[in-house]
């Protein structure tokens, strides 16, 4: 089943509504991720499917799925009826009890996990996910120092941003945390030189096991790597690179944690992205799509040796609203809507029918696009002022008036996309119709003509 829309314009109260809230907004909110006094976030006073209403009232296409996590849409009724339900029910309890939302979510979870990713910790979000994780594999190894890749993204709080590849982890980093960055593989920005994907592999790995060696193999205890990297540009590994990660951390006795909290639940045409690889982790957190971010809901599944460690030695850790009812509540209500109407296998036909064959139209026919790539609804335009030199549109960990201009001209003719540094990420809920996704890749086409303006030809 696609989400369609029949929501009608904003009414003379939702409009004023909207203009109340951005005052206060304006006044109290203190916002992520920005410069106060320079942005004007926009007003979101509706949404339904795959589309929301501004405050002004102007009805856009979520190509963002929010920050990629609203994978059924937004306003489901199947999970909003939940969530209602379980509200009269028990609204909320202490992690320290059982309740039954909780349990059903943890049984659904461990049947989609692979392998022996049977037991589940929740958290409130991706970030606590991955603290959580790393935590576990210091205490199961003994050992303290991490291996992350450069280009990735694991969550805002303290070691979370640490572990952290991309530049906002900068301003947060005071070289205490015992994080090791590596290049992991990405052929388009090589830094090894490859030619091909299977060159890229090799390398890739090769530098990982330098990395480790000349580190010190002993004293690493967990490797922390999104199977897909998400808000990093969707680099799809290539063929081989995580099977040699796993062998990798087996020899070393590393914990190999499969950070899902983007890409999981879906998002690749897969209900995890590790499963194309065939890859069974140490540890895979998730969040997001859990519950399509209805409640805030994260969580480690976690191995069996791993849980034998804390199976007779206390875990010291815990959070006030882990596994709380209402988005355990939310997350089984997702989950069976999501096999019901079978979303995972329409996100899958919508990467090989529409997003695949779509972007690489876009690409042959505008000058900007250096790169398209992806699978399922998980996929990244990359923007260069030239094709030849490969100079992105906007200089990394950064923004530019290009992009600035590009994004502007998506929101203005209906599309709200997601944007990072030089890259339109195409990532709408997994259940948009066939109709509405080829309407986003039209608006972004339109659009990509005044990012042409600004390249080499």
């Amino acid at each position: 089943m696609t989400t369609t829309t029949t929501g009608t314009a904003l009414s003379a109260e939702e409009l004023e509504a909207g203009r109340r809230a951005y005052q206060l907004d304006r006044q109290h909110v203190f916002h992520s991720w920005s410069a106060q006094e320079l942005i004007t976030p926009m007003v979101i006073s509706r949404a339904e499917g795959s589309w929301v209403w501004d405050g002004e009232g102007n009805k856009l296409l979520d190509f963002s799925s929010q920050l990629v996590n609203t994978n059924i849409g937004h306003q489901h009724p199947k999970v909003v009826a939940a969530i209602q339900e379980q509200a009269g029910l028990l609204c909320t309890v202490a992690p320290q009890h059982v309740n039954a939302a909780r349990s059903e979510a943890a049984r659904l979870i461990a049947e989609l996990t692979p392998g022996d990713l049977n037991r589940i910790f929740f958290t409130n979000g991706g970030a606590e996910a991955v603290e959580h994780a790393v935590r576990m594999a210091r205490l199961h190894t003994g050992r303290y120092k991490v291996l992350s890749a450069y280009r990735s993204y694991h969550g805002g709080t303290a070691l979370a941003v640490n572990i952290t590849g991309d530049p906002r982890r900068v301003a947060n980093d005071y070289g205490n945390a015992g994080t090791v960055h590596f290049h992991a593989p990405f052929l388009y920005r090589s830094q090894f030189h490859a030619e091909d994907e299977a060159q890229e592999c090799q390398r890739a790995l090769e530098h990982l096991e330098t990395t480790i060696q000349l580190e010190g193999a002993d004293r690493f205890a967990a490797i922390v790597l999104e199977s897909i990297p998400g808000t990093a540009g969707i680099m799809v590994p290539p063929a081989g690179y995580l099977q040699g990660v796993r062998e990798l951390a087996t020899k070393y006795g590393i914990v190999f944690i499969a950070d899902e909290v983007m890409a999981g639940f879906g998002r690749s045409g897969k209900w995890f992205a590790i499963d194309h690889a065939d890859v069974v982790p140490d540890l895979l957190t998730f969040a997001k799509g859990v519950n399509s971010g209805y409640v805030p809901l994260g969580g480690v599944a976690i191995s069996e040796a791993i849980y034998s460690t804390f199976a007779e030695r206390v875990y010291p850790g815990g959070l006030t609203y882990s596994g709380h009812p209402l988005a355990c509540a939310a997350a089984v209500a997702t989950i069976n809507a999501m096999r019901e109407e079978q979303m995972v296998e329409h996100a899958a036909s919508l990467g090989t029918e529409v997003f695949g064959p779509g972007l690489a139209e876009l690409a042959a026919k505008h000058h900007s696009v250096g790169e398209v790539r992806g699978v399922g609804a998980f996929w990244a335009v990359e923007l260069v002022r030239n094709r030849a030199t490969r100079e992105p549109l906007a200089p990394y960990g950064a923004s530019s008036p290009a992009m600035n201009e590009l994004i502007a001209a998506c929101k203005s003719r209906g599309l709200l996309p997601f944007a990072n540094f030089n890259r339109i990420h195409v990532v709408p809920p997994l259940n948009i119709s066939v109709q509405d996704a080829r309407t986003g890749l039209t608006i972004l086409d339109e659009a990509l003509t005044l990012a042409d303006a600004h390249t080499a030809g």
